[in-house]
């Protein structure tokens, strides 16, 4: 009853669903790309064993990278599919893997949409990232006999807890997975509790991403421009979190101090901007191509795909996504490449990772945007601390690598053998 009540309400929304994704396209033009897709529609590609890695949008998409280098090698003779729902996601996915796989929307999650889908593609094998449990999606796969894996798959309390709302229905669901495969002990027994019966404990996969030399090239690139300034991040910050930070940070920070502003999201890059001339603050846009000069304030890194280089630039990040209750997001690359973090008060999203990098050393939370401002001019005063933190950051992401050989395993238990032993 209630997976019929759900696919009623998908089927009554999808005017609604066709209607957004033409008013988003307006703003982000790649919404409007393939909208047959959305219904599992389109040319059937030539035949050849498919490998289906869907990835919601850019977070999941990046965190997918260990994985899918070892997919290519352990299984050379198969496609490599990437699904996505949103436009930012598939840019990233096509920036990133463009070289080697191809790209689809997944679905609107409507059982002939999605049988549409897997006639299309004909996967071997998918694996769904993170926290993306469509319930058709994963019920016509089992009917035809696609294992389907929730990889990196992340829990929090308050999503186990909605979830939990929904009794039999979600229990039905995880049990339509062939396999779950989550990235701490804590989300396996959330899952589990849910119903899930077949749950394995891998760690993050975002561990093993390995900081691209480009990357880090660039960010040295942009220290040697930058001088003798201090440099504080604000990474991946949303919607009202950079006006708080800025009221906060600005009286507490001497002029001196270079504020490199990255939103999460690049259809608030404009936005952003506008509110930051709107405080008669001096601004460099990191896509006019221009360079900061000495009297530059804010630079706003309107561009994708450059986090590690930020980083790398930066001597302190203050992590977005944690000012606001929205669950935080990710530290990791931070920590990969030794740049000290301050988190905000809401990482529920991330909780193993954010606990686990304060332990180490690597990170300090702030209880409010004034206190970050405090811990941040602290700091960037004590060079000392910063270089120790740099140290437990390098330290902390090293220390919980192998996600991606141990998610493999669980995953070539579902494929046959590839010659690459």
């Amino acid at each position: 009853m209630m997976r019929a009540l759900y696919t009623l309400i998908w089927l009554l929304g999808l005017p609604f669903a066709l209607l957004r994704t033409r008013l988003r396209g307006q703003r982000e033009p790649g919404y409007l790309e393939d909208i047959r897709g959305r219904l599992g529609l389109g040319p059937r590609p030539p035949s050849r064993p498919t490998l289906w890695l869907h990835a919601v949008s850019v977070g999941e998409t990046r965190a997918a990278a260990p994985l899918l280098a070892a997919l290519r090698f352990r299984y050379p003779e198969h496609r490599i599919l990437i699904t996505q729902m949103t436009a930012t996601g598939r840019a990233t996915a096509r920036a990133l893997y463009g070289d080697f796989a191809e790209f689809a929307w997944l679905p609107w999650d409507l059982p002939w949409a999605q049988r549409a889908f897997l006639r299309r593609w004909r996967p071997a094998l998918g694996i769904v990232m993170e926290t993306e449990i469509w319930p058709n999606l994963v019920r016509e796969c089992r009917r035809a006999g696609v294992p389907t894996v929730l990889a990196n798959a992340r829990m929090s309390a308050r999503s186990a807890a909605r979830y939990a709302r929904l009794g039999g229905f979600v229990h039905a669901v995880l049990r339509d997975f062939s396999a779950l495969v989550a990235q701490t002990a804590e989300d396996a027994a959330r899952l589990s509790a849910l119903g899930a019966p077949r749950v394995a404990v891998a760690g993050n996969l975002k561990f093993d991403i390995e900081p691209p030399a480009s990357q880090l090239d660039l960010g040295r690139a942009w220290r040697a421009g930058v001088g003798p300034r201090r440099v504080l991040l604000l990474a991946s910050t949303r919607e009202d979190e950079e006006a708080p930070l800025l009221d906060a940070l600005l009286p507490a920070l001497p002029s001196d101090v270079l504020i490199a502003l990255v939103p999460r999201h690049p259809q608030r890059f404009d936005e952003v901007a506008d509110d930051i001339l709107s405080r008669g603050l001096t601004l460099c846009r990191r896509s006019s191509g221009a360079f900061p000069d000495t009297n530059t304030r804010i630079w706003l890194g309107d561009a994708m795909g450059e986090m590690f280089a930020w980083y790398t630039l930066a001597d302190l990040a203050l992590i977005g996504g944690s000012w606001q209750p929205l669950g935080g997001q990710n530290l990791i690359e931070a920590c990969a490449v030794g740049c000290p973090v301050v988190i905000g008060p809401h990482t529920f999203n991330f909780t193993t990772a954010t606990l686990d990098a304060i332990d180490a050393g690597a990170a300090i939370r702030a209880t409010d945007e004034a206190n970050a401002a405090a811990i941040a001019r602290a700091l960037l005063n004590d060079p000392e601390r910063r270089q120790c933190m740099a140290t437990a950051a390098h330290t902390f992401a090293r220390a919980h690598r192998g996600a991606t050989v141990r998610t493999l395993q669980a995953l070539e238990a579902l494929l046959p053998s590839s010659g690459n032993d």
